[in-house]
């Protein structure tokens, strides 16, 4: 059976019979941004989060079918908005709230008697191909997210009564006309349909809705018995890398009615074979487009990246479960930095983990779009990661926080900043989070509440990552805990205003193995890459312009880059791998220029191993006896994977005695 918890009686709790969640997502605006992570925010804005509609008016004009007119009418608009609303809210900006009010109330307005909502004409696509899907489950998967945003913002009572007649609709035409019935799409993303009904349910109670909920997941592909019974994670092109990105919480979703321990088992056995056989050390996987095996050159998309994470967030609400927070951190201070330029006007459709030129050139990967995929532009690869990239931090900021069931405060996922919320008996309190995290090891909350309230009794939920050996509590400066990894503490006492907690997570040098035995060097949450001259040269693009964009950036290295490393026992690791502090200060950590962390090593170039196809050519297998490298031992450094545009993360392993 599962676990009971007390209800919060602030904020909306699962309604019976739905299981009670440990953590309760807070009302959009509730967690403002600081330091580097606003600093990331606010380039959004002023890039192409903000300015999206100007940048790309073939889709994002008046005629787009999310807007009444006779344009797309596909999931390009809401993607766009699925990561402007929020953005627009956190930063309580006028402007941007502006431009998501047209698409919000075209919405709301274009409930049909019937229920159905949104374009309901046909059209012509770009490719000139025309369109009988108006009514395709899928783009209203995107929208139902939009506006659950939206009402966490705003409380506009409009959203549940649209959404309440459109799953009455879905009710009654599911059986005839199922998820795959106009494209194949929604069935593998109908988790994102799911959350949103389950939602609805806790705060309306109609029990329909249940009823929806159970045939949403029969129509849904089976993710619980793919990867409990099945290959699927193990055989490369056997399912799409967003599909599975948006798909693999849909059985935890589903858990919350049905709380059975195999999709718990199964969301889990996901994660571990997407590791085993198409893992990569920025913690996504390869899929370029179809999974493709874990080989350091495929390549893994933008859309993956903010999508897994928000299927993370989602997991880690209902889950309470440590691994998937620690996941999210692994992308977010990763791979998502890497895909999108420093003012956040271009992109990067496939990164690669070992990347030493981004050129257009055909490469490796499953599909190729005009050989653009690794090109920093607004259009390069493929327009879905032009308007899907926007949803990736506004959504990290909003899952930095949480109430819990307990009717207190958790800090699961760490990055500067401050919530205002209510605790215990519907007492308002703000945390502000300072910290240089995940450069640095310490986090420092303060608690501010009303002058009136002299003492206030709530739990406090800290989280300490699986990769950190013992953590250390302070309060008022006394140490309190020391806990080790891969658990949630939770701090119950008299709190009162101006409390500061210190959580110390200290950072220890380890190493993973990889793809043909390469191994990656990380500390905390960050694995350190290859620092690789970059040459950048900006490209004017004469030959297709309207598929790829009127230009974009190639990247080529002006440093060597086939360094093989040496693996010692762990315990020597920081004698091997020396950290540095670079003294930069800056609200913008992503480049080579600002990295706030350094690592000096040895190495030993591998001659062989040379540029194949504009790539890194295959990568040495790490226990060939006697591998060929240089015998000069040559000072490298090591920058965080996140400050890199080139670079090599999973290394060969040499061997330090000399060559016979």
């Amino acid at each position: 059976m599962p676990k009971k918890h007390i209800q919060n009686a602030n904020y909306v709790n699962s309604r019976a019979p739905l299981r009670q969640n440990t953590y309760l997502e807070l009302p959009l605006g509730s967690i403002k941004p600081q330091g580097w992570l606003k600093e990331m925010l606010v380039r959004q804005k002023n890039g192409a989060t903000g300015n999206l509609d100007s940048l790309y008016p073939l889709v994002m004009n008046q005629r787009n079918g999310w807007l009444g007119g006779d344009g797309d009418q596909w999931e390009r608009g809401p993607y766009w908005i699925d990561g402007l609303l929020p953005l627009a809210y956190i930063l309580d900006d006028k402007d941007l709230i502006a431009k998501t009010k047209p698409w919000v109330e075209w919405a709301i307005n274009s409930r049909q008697p019937d229920g159905y909502f949104g374009p309901s004409k046909d059209y012509e696509s770009e490719a000139g191909l025309q369109r009988d899907n108006s009514r395709d489950w899928w783009p209203k998967m995107v929208m139902l997210k939009i506006l659950k945003q939206y009402y966490s913002a705003t409380g506009d009572q409009r959203v549940i009564t649209l959404m309440t007649e459109y799953f009455k609709y879905q009710l009654k035409e599911l059986p005839k006309n199922p998820l795959d019935h106009w494209t194949y799409w929604a069935k593998f993303r109908a988790g994102d349909n799911l959350m949103v009904v389950y939602w609805l349910y806790n705060i309306t109670g109609d029990k329909f809705l249940l009823d929806l909920g159970d045939l949403l997941h029969k129509q849904t592909f089976d993710y619980t018995n793919a990867f409990l019974n099945t290959n699927l994670l193990s055989t490369s092109g056997s399912i799409h890398c967003v599909n599975l990105a948006q798909g693999i919480k849909e059985p935890v979703v589903y858990y919350q009615h049905h709380p059975e321990q195999k999709y718990l088992d199964a969301t889990k056995k996901g994660f571990q074979d997407l590791r085993k056989f198409n893992g990569l050390a920025h913690g996504l996987y390869g899929g370029d487009e179809a999974l493709h095996g874990n080989n350091p050159t495929q390549g893994s998309e933008l859309c993956s990246a903010v999508e897994m994470m928000f299927s993370l967030e989602s997991t880690l609400e209902i889950t309470g479960d440590v691994d998937y927070a620690d996941k999210i951190e692994k992308i977010a201070f990763n791979a998502l930095p890497v895909q999108v330029t420093d003012d956040y006007m271009g992109r990067q459709y496939f990164q690669q983990a070992n990347q030493v030129m981004a050129t257009r050139l055909m490469r490796n990967f499953a599909d190729n779009h005009g050989g653009t995929d690794l090109c920093y532009g607004l259009l390069t690869g493929y327009p879905c990661c032009t308007s899907n990239m926007h949803q990736g931090w506004p959504k990290f900021t909003q899952n930095l926080w949480y109430a819990t069931a307990d009717q207190g405060v958790a800090a699961l996922v760490y990055s500067p900043s401050e919530v205002k919320m209510k605790v215990a008996n519907g007492t308002e309190i703000s945390f502000k989070e300072e910290t240089n995290y995940p450069f640095e090891e310490n986090i420092r909350f303060t608690l501010t509440t009303d002058e009136k309230v002299k003492a206030l009794s709530f739990p406090f939920h800290l989280r300490i990552p699986a990769w950190c050996k013992t953590g250390v509590i302070k309060v008022n400066g006394k140490i309190i805990q020391e806990s080790k990894g891969q658990q949630i503490v939770r701090i119950n006492r008299q709190w009162k205003s101006g409390d500061v907690v210190e959580l110390s997570l200290p950072m220890h040098i380890f190493q993973n193995e990889w793809f043909e035995n390469s191994i990656s060097v990380e500390r905390g949450p960050i694995t350190y890459a290859l620092k690789i001259g970059e040459e950048s040269k900006n490209i004017v693009n004469e030959k297709d312009p309207v598929d790829y964009g009127k230009s974009y950036m190639e990247i080529r290295p002006t440093t060597p880059w086939n360094f093989g490393i040496f693996k010692v026992p762990e315990e020597k690791l920081d004698d091997l791998f020396k950290i540095e502090k670079t003294g930069v200060t800056t609200n913008y950590p992503w480049n080579l220029e600002n990295a706030p962390l350094i690592m000096r090593s040895k190495a030993r170039r591998i001659p062989s191993w040379k540029l194949y196809n504009e790539m890194a050519g295959p990568i040495p297998f790490s226990k060939i006896y006697n591998m060929e490298n240089s015998p000069e031992e040559e000072d490298i450094i090591l920058v965080p994977y996140g400050c890199t545009k080139l670079r090599i993360s999973q290394f060969p392993v040499i061997n330090r005695t000399k060559n016979r």
